[in-house]
């Protein structure tokens, strides 16, 4: 049987997952009476929860006489690190591109990633069947963008297909629409080739993928560069540069078939399979015969570009919500996701029973943070901060982000301003079609903490904003934070509704009437620039007095709600935010009010 290997690469909700769905069911991967997930290959809770893809999977699929493996990748830049790994498990690419957005930042960074291999792009412009799609306008745009990627001449004469994934259908042309997939798959068989590999000599396969299983302990995903691997044969695992990890037994080789994972004796040199009998390989290292001397050369991964401390939490209702709430838990966990998740990276700080993470941007931590609370955890986290670099002449440079915002014409104006004062430099504006505008910035990551919210109030809810890490360049200065104070607990018990609604004219809360407070706790937002330590907690007097007339019953002012990521970029330095598996508390470094006025003075509030 012939072998295709090749992944589907796009921005962030451009419809690769759904285009996955429907060639799976077109190759008859389901029987027909099969219940089957919507967006099946978005099998994680918080995949199917946020709406997009998060970890790279494989699956497989039979054409006529062709195995077609088929890798479905992220398309958010924080998880960038998952796309840049399985691209050396693929001989070529699937480009999709909506047709009514055209290129954005992401497909930018995946296609760079793919040109850069060598690889020859398939472009698909998906949903053709949007009412605002500008599917040729979008083709001459994904042109250019090859141009100014540097594609050579035989990446450039890609074949160019009109489809949508939601409906099942593909097709060479727009005015010649066919029913079904077929014109994909054949293109898929004709323009990607075959696996380059050496069958007959000795086995070999770079790790692109890790992922832990309670059977079969680590498991480590790649495609085969030569050989053939048996269950129970003698191997060992190299690092990039070619020293010994360690030398294990094969216990278990899962091949990938349809949806499944298939137990198979033996694998050979093109297919990508799982393997288990490793305990130390990881990402990026070679497993091979023990014969083999030299190790296959990996992609350098792009370096994180943000930090945040996770520490124990140590507030009054520490251990009440959940159950793992020590150090050692914590480190554990976070090594164990350092070892499947290479653009992640863990070290102790100078702070008592805290760890410094590492990552790509506010997402991924957010996402690696709720996914900890689910199993348990309890923790605090710092607000988020980039790491910043020096040149050789010791200036000091920032992560700078390419940021491409598409508005109602009407709010271009505020964005332009917000994102300028965050000290952006405005690159690019045209029209985008339907009265909205296209802008692209180059802004600093400090700059765009915590700025998305405001964003979507600005552009009431229609903008949308898209960002890609570009490099480091001289730092631009100091951004001015929050400009209002916070509403702080004086107290420890629980909120009361009356002094709640004395407190409102000071500024909207964040907590309902009827939870447990604390000293030190945020409950509020301070309608002034300064914070103010506040009674929440005190009841109506009541005496034997008759009113004249009835009291009025109190109406709150709903709350505004934290989510993880709100929060996460809401805070200062000198605030943290405590994550338990039931709450998400906002609350001040120093919970003492005497010990935050000293650190204050002292400049060690954070």
């Amino acid at each position: 049987m012939q072998l295709r290997n090749v992944a589907i690469i796009a921005h962030v909700d451009h419809g690769k997952t759904t285009l996955v769905d429907a060639l799976l069911r077109q190759s008859g991967s389901f029987r027909e009476n099969q219940q089957v997930a919507e967006c099946v290959m978005d099998s994680n809770d918080q995949e199917r929860e946020r709406g997009i893809t998060i970890l790279a999977k494989c699956t497989s699929i039979v054409w006529k006489d062709t195995r077609i493996n088929i890798v479905d990748t992220p398309g958010h830049a924080d998880f960038g690190g998952e796309v840049e790994r399985i691209m050396s498990m693929v001989d070529g690419v699937v480009l999709l591109v909506d047709a009514a957005e055209g290129p954005l930042p992401q497909t930018k960074f995946v296609l760079n990633k793919a040109l850069g291999l060598g690889l020859r792009p398939i472009v698909v412009i998906n949903k053709v069947d949007r009412s605002d799609a500008r599917a040729h306008e979008v083709l001459d745009e994904v042109f250019d963008l090859f141009l100014a990627l540097d594609a050579n001449g035989e990446q450039l004469d890609f074949p160019t297909l009109y489809a949508s994934g939601r409906a099942g259908w593909a097709s060479l042309s727009l005015e010649n629409k066919m029913p079904d997939l077929t014109t994909l798959y054949e293109t898929i068989i004709a323009h990607v080739p075959a696996p380059n590999v050496k069958p007959d000599a000795p086995f070999s396969m770079l790790s692109s993928l890790i992922e832990y299983n309670p059977y079969l302990g680590r498991l480590l995903t790649g495609r085969i560069e030569s050989g053939t691997v048996k269950t129970n044969m003698n191997v060992k695992s190299l690092t990039r540069d070619g020293k010994l990890i360690e030398n294990a037994r094969i216990t278990k080789i899962l091949a990938f078939r349809g949806i499944e994972r298939t137990v198979v004796e033996e694998a050979v040199a093109g297919d990508i399979v799982s393997i288990a009998g490793f305990t130390k390989a990881t990402v990026a290292d070679t497993l091979c015969d023990v014969a083999v001397e030299n190790a296959i050369p990996a992609q350098p991964i792009d370096p994180p570009t943000l930090a945040m401390t996770f520490s124990v939490n140590d507030s009054p209702l520490a251990g009440t919500e959940g159950s793992k709430v020590t150090s050692r838990m914590i480190l554990d966990r976070l090594e164990k996701e350092a070892e499947g998740n290479v653009a992640i990276k863990i070290t102790t700080s100078a702070e008592k029973d805290s760890f410094e993470v590492a990552g790509r941007g506010e997402l991924q931590l957010g996402v690696l943070i709720e996914n900890m609370r689910r199993e348990g955890f309890e923790l605090t986290i710092s607000r988020p901060r980039v790491l910043f670099q020096n040149d050789e002449q010791g200036n000091k440079l920032e992560p700078i982000e390419e940021v491409q915002v598409d508005v109602d014409e009407e709010y271009s104006g505020t964005v332009v301003q917000k994102i300028s004062e965050r000290k952006g430099e405005l690159v690019g504006m045209k029209p985008s079609g339907v009265g909205k505008t296209r802008i692209t910035f180059h802004v600093p990551s400090r700059g765009l903490i915590g700025y998305f919210a405001e964003f979507l109030t600005d552009t009431r809810g229609t903008g949308l904003m898209n960002r890609l890490f570009k490099g480091y360049e001289p730092f631009k200065g100091p951004i001015a934070g929050r400009r209002t104070g916070v509403l702080i607990s004086n107290g420890t018990g629980v909120s009361v509704a009356y002094a709640m609604w004395y407190l409102e004219e000071r500024g909207p809360m964040l907590i309902e009437s009827g939870v447990k407070v604390y000293e030190g706790m945020i409950i509020g937002e301070h309608s002034k620039n300064n914070d103010l330590d506040v009674n929440v907690l005190e009841g109506k007097k009541l005496t034997n007095m008759r009113a004249a007339g009835k009291d009025d019953a109190i109406r709150l002012t709903p709350p505004i709600k934290m989510t993880l990521e709100r929060a996460m970029s809401y805070i200062q330095d000198d605030e943290l935010v405590e994550v338990t598996p039931k709450n998400v508390r906002l609350r001040k470094r120093y919970l003492d009010p005497n010990m935050r006025k000293r650190a204050a003075r002292s400049g060690t509030d954070g």
